[in-house]
């Protein structure tokens, strides 16, 4: 699962935040303990811990002293937030300027993707 060519630590925050958004870890939940993620992964407690570490900067998780990391209340909403500005910037941005680029209208553009729509 672990060799995507990102770095270890942010392949399992990625793997944390796909749970949330997937419903696996919903908010209020529990996330498996460093220790857990460092035996199934074969990889150190550090670097979980450095993955884990990222999602709490982004108060995606939070820490509950003795307990373990539990999912904050608003992840999910933060995560498709962050998300959907990533996909708009590495795709909907990119094809706009291409379209533009072609001549093509909005009209034209939202046709073309209601038909690659209805093909997948």
């Amino acid at each position: 699962m672990l060799d995507d060519g990102k770095p270890i630590f942010q392949q399992i925050a990625d793997s944390i935040a796909d749970g949330i958004l997937a419903g696996s870890f919903p908010e209020g939940t529990q996330v498996p303990s460093t220790n857990e993620l460092a035996a199934f992964h074969r990889i150190n407690p550090a670097t979980v811990g450095k993955g884990l570490g990222l999602l709490v900067d982004r108060d995606i998780l939070h820490k509950r002293r003795g307990l373990g990391m539990f999912v904050s209340e608003g992840a999910r909403m933060r995560l498709q937030n962050e998300r959907t500005a990533s996909f708009r910037a590495a795709f909907v941005a990119p094809l706009l300027t291409e379209a533009a680029s072609l001549g093509l209208d909005l009209e034209t553009v939202h046709r073309i993707i209601d038909q690659e729509g209805t093909n997948s």
